[in-house]
């Protein structure tokens, strides 16, 4: 399967410049509902700030346009904001959270907004270990760096990247790459057994949690770049965090991806399983997956 950017109706609609589908609040809440497992989708920018998360005055972005029309219509509530003061606040009514952020999210940053304090850092890795769901896309994985040399495996990563189960390195030029889907009994990649290629911005990852069970990876033989040279490592995993579970998918740069079926389907895929709507098996496979991941690729 091939992604491509061919024009479709959802594409037409999330082009579109209109007004948001939802009003936020400066700091966004939760639904008094229990039944639609609101999960909180922040998009904080600290470091460098992805086209897919910028907003245009009061409108979401894009990808909290697409994350919020897809939770509409299968009954979870998307609640989005960049404004890191939620965090200080209860966290009890969230069901799960979402993070497509960059950088140290303690400071204002790039994107000026309101900062988490580190006592909301706190707060949120501890609400994830007594229970509730973390989805980490794309830039997730270059959040909250791990201190010492980037080239080397910390013994003792940041506890964010801890949580994660992995951490950014760094990448190469976009371009086509394929993707070795390793469990197609996941949520969200049940069509997808035989793999795809995709043309994307592809992180090349460090810091691999030795819990994960690996459901994709990626086929690193004949990329371009440097960050590339180096044996297939894990794309997207699911781990367990205490009782939370924890899911990671290094996809989401390109707005066309966004857009694509093939994302969105690992998305809802991600949504079910995060907010406890659906099972999966978690037994580490990192190992059998991708023997060498912890090859790194050579100094620039």
């Amino acid at each position: 399967m091939r992604l491509t950017s061919t024009i479709t109706r959802r594409r037409a609609l999330f082009a579109a410049a209109g007004a948001p589908l939802v009003a936020l609040s400066r700091v966004a809440g939760p639904s008094d509902s229990s039944d639609r497992r609101p999960v909180l989708f922040f998009t904080k920018s600290s470091g460098f700030e992805h086209d897919v998360v910028k907003r245009s005055g009061s409108n979401l972005s894009l990808a909290e346009r697409i994350l919020t029309d897809l939770g509409m219509r299968h009954d979870t509530e998307i609640i989005a904001t960049k404004d890191g003061r939620v965090f200080d606040g209860s966290l009890s009514a969230y069901s799960a959270f979402c993070f497509f952020t960059t950088g140290n999210l303690t400071e204002p940053g790039t994107d000026r907004a309101p900062p988490m304090s580190p006592h909301g850092k706190n707060a949120v890795l501890t609400a994830i270990r007594e229970g509730k769901g973390f989805i980490g896309l794309h830039c997730a994985s270059d959040t909250f760096h791990s201190q010492g040399d980037a080239f080397l495996t910390q013994e003792n990563p940041d506890p964010y990247i801890a949580m994660l189960g992995g951490e950014f390195l760094s990448h190469g030029q976009q371009q086509e790459a394929r993707v070795r889907v390793v469990d197609a009994t996941f949520p969200g990649l049940r069509t997808l057994s035989k793999g795809f290629k995709v043309f994307e911005e592809w992180y090349s990852l460090k810091n691999f949690a030795k819990d994960m069970h690996v459901l994709m990876a990626l086929d690193t033989e004949g990329m371009q770049d440097s960050e590339y040279a180096r044996p297939p490592f894990p794309l997207a995993w699911a781990r367990r965090e205490g009782n939370g579970r924890v899911y990671f998918n290094a996809m989401g740069h390109r707005e066309d991806v966004w857009m694509s079926d093939l994302y969105q389907q690992m998305l809802v895929g991600a949504l079910a399983w995060a907010t406890g709507r659906t099972d999966a098996d978690l037994t580490a496979n990192i190992l059998e997956a991708t023997p060498q991941a912890s090859v790194l690729p050579p100094r620039p």
